[in-house]
């Protein structure tokens, strides 16, 4: 730990007589350990109204010096005893007469049966015939089967709350106020779908397509086509043609719900021609900018097509079909940059993952209301469906871009106590300073998925609320949720997890199948919520094939994800395994690179390959970048920065070949930068 300056805090933006406030502050906490000394400072005299540059220097004052390895991250937020005291986890581990979150992981991991036993209890899950046993391990542990014997419906245990409590919160775009929907509006609108489709001659097992954004329809859309029996072709509402039609032909989708436009930020994109235009099976087509969908017709129909007004049914009661526990429910894919996307097949218990996360590392209770902007066409929108409705939560949907101040004062006026984000959503959030004025005091957490994140801007963001933690959670649709997190019962560092997810376990190996600090991270089933076939692919040579054992026997299963372990029980994500290069002989992964370059202000965020040089040879090191709003950078000059920092940060050693400058980088519908295209293009002669 060292002292800051008077004259740091001024450049850092602080007043003078502020400066002087924090540095009597800082002197007076200086015989505390670091971790003490910023807890105290975040809680009881930063202000979210000083300048975050402030916040950042003391944090890393604090911390000057730390070894993340030896020492541990280092620390923003931690529990007081209460808040501890208050979680679900605290709850479940004072059942078990378990200690802490670590004692309560490990039984889980050594106990999955009776874990899941108890979880499902825990959520309330219903059954028309309860399971004679919970797991059936006689074909292996790459074939599980969970619930044995039981009839189920998952959509039932959506419906179980008060019917005038809250379930959906929305705001449309340009909407004036939140709309609150209680559960049983919702649940007449689930059962008018159910309805709706069975009299279009559709029976269980019959797949329908989604291909719309996140609002109060697709919620009961969604739920509408689980109860029936039915099957849910997931589809992101972004998708191309050719990406629409692809998902339409894996999951075999007999009808498509969608919209005719979609408004994003004041403006109005055609949705239902692209879903023609993939030759698509009949839709049902929902008006995109009318504030009353059942009064009007939706503009652009196709001579199969039918009006939402005209297919939903006057029947508003629907008994959840019974099925067996693993019949499917729901097709969601992989992002497939390359090639055709993994169909991966969701069962009645998958969503008992969701929520069992939700439960014990979001932290999730009757009456919270939980934010995550997403669709259905990625895993986050049917996780955010049953971790909301099975805890008897709402789930709050801003049916427009979350870009601008209107997403955060929607947060703020729906009651927010969850927000979900993507890591380059926080970016741009803290580049727009979009959030400045909102009060998100209601906010108990944030939780983070679908790339590495920046620690720095996590740690702006959870400035933004009085710092409140940040949860990583890294995991994958073939997981139904995450193999690695954290908690609200262990203290959060910013850009790392604390915990692999309850009821798993997990091991990292190197190159020789040996067990590392940083290397490939491998899971070890079984649980709930992990996939057991795809409907294109091999499930056991994507998954299983060539996997070493673990270092007791045990089967692995792959993921694909770097990590590395840090101090204290805490891991670090490295991005996945085939973004690690070879510089010199010395192995290295994108996001380390990244990560160091995203201390140049130049850039607002880059992306780092590998290329083969013409006629062999190592392998060059190159960077992709995004400058920085009102930047402008020669592409020369910018390579000698860059290249300065990976040589000083990283290695001596590594050279930076060169750097393409571009005006964003390409993307999955989840928000993951493609890598593997920017080598194709880079290999290809193209600049981006």
């Amino acid at each position: 730990m060292r002292e800051v300056t008077a004259e740091e805090l001024e450049a850092a933006g602080a007043s003078s007589e502020r400066a002087a406030e924090l540095l009597a502050q800082q002197r007076a906490l200086a015989g505390r350990g670091p971790e003490e000394c910023w807890l105290a400072l975040s809680r009881q005299v930063l202000r979210r109204d000083d300048p975050f540059p402030v916040h950042l220097l003391l944090f890393e004052a604090i911390y000057h010096g730390r070894d993340p390895v030896r020492e541990g991250p280092p620390i923003a937020w931690a529990p007081g005893e209460a808040e501890a005291r208050a979680t679900n986890a605290w709850a479940l581990a004072q059942e078990l007469g378990l200690g802490d979150f670590a004692a309560l992981w490990r039984w889980s991991a050594d106990n999955r049966e009776e874990f899941w036993r108890r979880m499902i209890a825990r959520l309330g899950i219903r059954f028309e015939t309860p399971p004679e046993a919970i797991v059936d391990l006689s074909q292996g542990v790459e074939r599980p089967r969970w619930l044995v014997g039981a009839r189920m419906n998952i959509a039932a245990s959506c419906f179980g709350g008060a019917a005038d409590a809250p379930a959906v919160i929305h705001q449309r775009p340009g909407g004036p106020a939140p709309r609150v929907v209680p559960l049983g509006e919702l649940q007449r609108l689930a059962a008018r779908v159910a309805h709706g489709l069975v009299a279009r001659g559709l029976g269980p097992g019959d797949a329908v397509g989604v291909c719309m954004p996140m609002t109060l329809e697709s919620v009961a859309i969604y739920l509408g086509i689980v109860q029936a029996g039915l099957v849910c072709v997931s589809i992101a509402d972004s998708f191309s043609p050719a990406e629409i039609a692809v998902r339409n032909r894996l999951g075999g989708a007999k009808a498509i719900f969608t919209q005719d436009v979609i408004r994003r930020g004041g403006r109005t994109h055609g949705l239902l021609a692209r879903v023609h235009a993939a030759a698509s099976p009949p839709a049902i087509v929902i008006p995109g900018e009318a504030d009353e969908p059942e009064t009007t017709t939706p503009r652009g129909l196709g001579p199969a097509d039918v009006a939402w007004s005209a297919f939903l049914s006057p029947q508003d009661r629907f008994e959840p079909l019974a099925c067996d526990p693993g019949a499917d429910t729901n097709v969601l894919f992989s992002s497939g940059t390359t090639g055709e996307p993994k169909a991966i097949p969701w069962s009645h218990t998958t969503p008992i993952k969701c929520a069992a996360d939700a439960h014990l590392h979001h932290d999730t209770h009757p009456g919270d209301v939980l934010c995550w902007p997403t669709n259905l066409g990625w895993m986050m929108g049917p996780w955010l469906i049953y971790a909301s409705l099975i805890h008897r939560a709402a789930l709050a949907l801003y049916e427009d871009a979350p870009l601008g101040p209107g997403f955060a004062a929607f947060v703020e006026r729906a009651g927010v106590t969850m927000l979900g984000v993507v890591p380059s959503l926080v970016r741009s959030w803290r580049e727009s300073d979009c959030v400045r004025g909102a009060d998100w005091s209601r906010l108990r957490l944030f939780s983070s998925t679908g790339e590495c994140s920046n620690p720095e801007d996590m740690l702006w963001l959870m400035a933004q609320a009085g710092y409140r933690p940040v949860i990583e959670y890294c995991g994958g649709t073939e997981i139904g949720g995450g193999y690695i997190t954290g908690s609200l019962w262990q203290p959060a560092a910013p850009a790392t997890f604390s915990t692999p997810a309850v009821g798993l376990d997990l091991v990292i190996l190197d190159e020789q199948g040996r067990p590392a600090r940083s290397g490939e991270l491998f899971v070890v089933p079984p649980s709930i919520g992990l996939s057991v076939r795809l409907l294109n692919r091999d499930h056991h040579e994507v998954y299983y094939a060539g996997c070493p054992r673990g270092p007791r026997g045990e089967v692995l299963r792959r993921h694909g994800d770097h990590m590395e372990r840090l101090g204290r029980g805490y891991f670090r994500a490295l991005g996945r395994i085939d973004d690690t290069m070879n510089l010199g002989g010395i192995k290295v992964s994108s996001a380390e690179i990244e990560r160091v370059l995203a201390a140049a202000p130049e850039v607002r965020e880059t992306a780092a390959i590998a290329v083969p040089p013409p006629g062999g040879g190592p392998s060059r090191l190159v960077v992709y970048a995004v400058l920085a709003p009102g930047v402008r950078c020669e592409r020369d000059a910018l390579r000698e920065k860059l290249g300065r920092l990976v040589r000083e940060e990283l290695n001596p050693l590594f050279k930076l070949h060169d750097v393409v400058i571009v005006p964003e980088l390409p993307r999955t519908a989840s928000n993951k930068v493609m890598r593997r295209v920017l080598r194709e293009r880079y290999a290809g002669g193209g600049a981006g």
